[in-house]
This record gives C-alpha cells, sequence and structure tokens, in this order.
C-alpha cells in the first residue's frame, strides 16, 4: 500500500511524509473521521513507508524490496493487527480471526464494521476486544523486530476496546519500546479513554470531496460518469458508501422494501399485518434490525427534504427518489420530529436487547398515528 492507492487526503498524507523524511515519527498516532474516508488505508501506507528498506527521498515506500512485499501481503513479521472480532471457544483474539483479516484487507482496504461482520460470517453478534488482544500487544512489542527496524501496531475500530482493554495497553503507550508504532482508527474518539486520547497525536480525516469521488468511480471502478455523480452525490463523503451502492445492493433493496411495506400498512391500518410484518423483522438479527432503523432515519429526513423540491439537497438512489414522489407528502412539519424520535428510540431498544417483535410492533402502531398528522 502506497500513499498514491489512499484517495484524496493530501494534506494529511504530505503530514506524514514529513514525519518519516525527518525522523519524527510519533510512537503513537490517532486516526479519527467518518467511516470510509480511508484511515485504515492511510495507516497502512504509513506502516509500509515505516517498513520499507529503500524508501525514497520523499517519504513513501519504494514498494519493491522485501519488507515491501511482505506488506502487500500483509504478513511481515514486524506489521501486527487487532480488531474486534467474535468469541470462538473458550478464547478469542485477532490472531484467532487473522486469516480472515488477510483476505479482507486484500480485497479491499476500504471497508467498515458491516462488511467485516460478513467476512466473520456472523450476523447477530457485535464484534468486541479481548484481553487476549492486549496481551498479545504486549507480547509481541516486547520482542526485538524482527527486521532490525521499526515495529507498526495498527489497531482497527480503537473505540471497541473495553476500559479493561484500553487499561492494559496504557503502559505500553506510555513506555513503547524503542522504534515502536502506534496507529490508532476511529471514527468515534470521544469513546477513548482520556488517558488514552492524551497519549496519541491526532489527526482528523475529513470526508472525500463529491468530485473526488465521481472521479475515483469513474477510474477504479469504471463506472459510467452520470452514474458515478449520482453515486457520489449519495454517499456522503464515504468510499465504502460509494462502493456499496456499485452495482446491485441486495441489502439496500432489501430495506427500502420492507420500509414501503411498514409505511403502507401503517397508512392502511392492517394491524393484523403488522403483527406479522414484526415477527419478520424480528428474526433479522440485531445488527439489520438497526441498519433497517437507520435507513428508515434517513428516508424520513429525505423525505421530508424533498418537499422543498431542492434536488441537489436529497442524497436518495433513483429508487428511492422513485419512492419519495408519492411519499414525500406524508412527511411534514406536523410529524418528522416525532418521527425521528420513534426510530431513534427504536434504535436504542434493539441496542438494548429490548423484545425486537415488540419494539417493531409498538414503533408500527405509533405510527399510524403519525402518518395521519
Amino acid at each position: 500500500m502506497k500513499y498514491d492507492d489512499v484517495i484524496g487526503q493530501a494534506a494529511i498524507k504530505a503530514r506524514l511524509r514529513r514525519q518519516v523524511v525527518e525522523g519524527r515519527v510519533p510512537h503513537a498516532q490517532l486516526f479519527c473521521g467518518p467511516t470510509g474516508v480511508g484511515k485504515l488505508p492511510m495507516a497502512l501506507a504509513l506502516a509500509s513507508s515505516l517498513l520499507c528498506t529503500n524508501r525514497t527521498p520523499e517519504g513513501d515506500p519504494c514498494g519493491c524490496c522485501a519488507g515491501c512485499k511482505m506488506v502487500a501481503r500483509y504478513a511481515h513479521p514486524d506489521l501486527h493487527f487487532i480488531f474486534p472480532t467474535i468469541r470462538k471457544g473458550s478464547t478469542s483474539s485477532s490472531d484467532t480471526y487473522l486469516e480472515a483479516w488477510r483476505e479482507r484487507l486484500l480485497t479491499s482496504p476500504y471497508f467498515d464494521n458491516q462488511d467485516w461482520l460478513a467476512a466473520l460470517q456472523v450476523e447477530n453478534q457485535q464484534p468486541t476486544f479481548y484481553v487476549a488482544d492486549s496481551n498479545a500487544v504486549i507480547e509481541k512489542l516486547s520482542l526485538v523486530a524482527n527486521q532490525g527496524g521499526y515495529k507498526v501496531m495498527i489497531v482497527w475500530q480503537a473505540d471497541k476496546m473495553s476500559v479493561e482493554v484500553q487499561n492494559k495497553l496504557l503502559k505500553i503507550l506510555e513506555e513503547p519500546p524503542q522504534l515502536t508504532v502506534f496507529i490508532l482508527l476511529t471514527d468515534a474518539p470521544e469513546r477513548l479513554l482520556p488517558t488514552i486520547a492524551s497519549r496519541v497525536q491526532r489527526i482528523d480525516f475529513p470526508l472525500l470531496p463529491e468530485r473526488l469521488l465521481q472521479e475515483e468511480l469513474s477510474v477504479r471502478n469504471h463506472i459510467d460518469p452520470t452514474a458515478a455523480r449520482d453515486i457520489a452525490h449519495i454517499s456522503n463523503g464515504s468510499y465504502v458508501q460509494a462502493l456499496r451502492h456499485i452495482g446491485v445492493d441486495e441489502e439496500g433493496e432489501m430495506l427500502l422494501e420492507n420500509f414501503k411495506t411498514l409505511m403502507r400498512l401503517c397508512y392502511m391500518r392492517k394491524v393484523k399485518d403488522l403483527r406479522d410484518w414484526s415477527d419478520v423483522a424480528a428474526g433479522w438479527g440485531r445488527e439489520r434490525q438497526k441498519r433497517f432503523l437507520d435507513y428508515a432515519l434517513k428516508l424520513v429526513r429525505e423525505n421530508f427534504i424533498y418537499n422543498f423540491r431542492q434536488a441537489p439537497l436529497n442524497y436518495e438512489t433513483a429508487a428511492e427518489a422513485e419512492f419519495s414522489v408519492n411519499f414525500a407528502r406524508f412527511i411534514n412539519e406536523r410529524n418528522v420530529e416525532d418521527m425521528l424520535t420513534l426510530f431513534t428510540e427504536a434504535r436504542r431498544d434493539i441496542s438494548s436487547n429490548v423484545n425486537a417483535r415488540m419494539v417493531f410492533f409498538d414503533t408500527a402502531l405509533r405510527l399510524i398515528v403519525l402518518l395521519i398528522r
């Protein structure tokens, strides 16, 4: 992975190159920013530069030395990862899933928690870090570098570390071994302990510009320019979201169809059918249930905005826009805030393991009243 492989973020690339050239690489950095803006690819590019034995005068990895070739396979002995996983058997750690992690990186380093769940082949579980991860970090970084240079530890989704795991990592962050570099990645820095945040140098990643996304979709993914423009517009500055919009997104279609069904049944006041729909939704698994409620929040907002007839302000797919033609009039200033609150509360309840069937059926009954306002 080279800096040129990372989409945009020119100022951050220049900053990291300068660190390497001047020999002033912080022992711990925190890459913050929304999902899909290039935090993980940038961390991999920095790791490649640090582990390269023949880097350029500008601080770029050569791409040809033994170190670069090992990093390209994510198999360098001095490049380490920890990331959220699912418990397998009596113990679990990132090392248990290292092969799946490498395969996911080789597919594309632009991915999110949803993609990682798919790689783990689980749906109704939430990945997390385990104490074994922090123990492995301490053990691996206490050893001499295999290649005699830097050791790099990348922590993906660092905000998912428990307080216990963060506290165990704190000591090695305070007193890191020589030539050891930590790169923590997060889209929720507020969830890190203040003691962790105070010991890392923070770099904030902005959203990717819409025009840049359009160009990348056309060049990297061979998307028609018009389609690339539309996809870039609805991707909210995230290349991960843009990738998800390419081609047939089966889950996206499923979410839209279920939202349409829910709204139609609520409008027609078909309580028995709503009970049946709630039974189906209860069987999706918690992560998909949360994604549906996030999607419902998005469509409520988009349909409210649709009423203002300001196309640049709408971020909908063609199928969603077609649905909004007839549905938007049901979302107005009299019910929009209550509908947003309703779906937000439902998502909170699902996250808290409240009975999903009850949550969805109660939400549906309350929607009946809101839709006629």
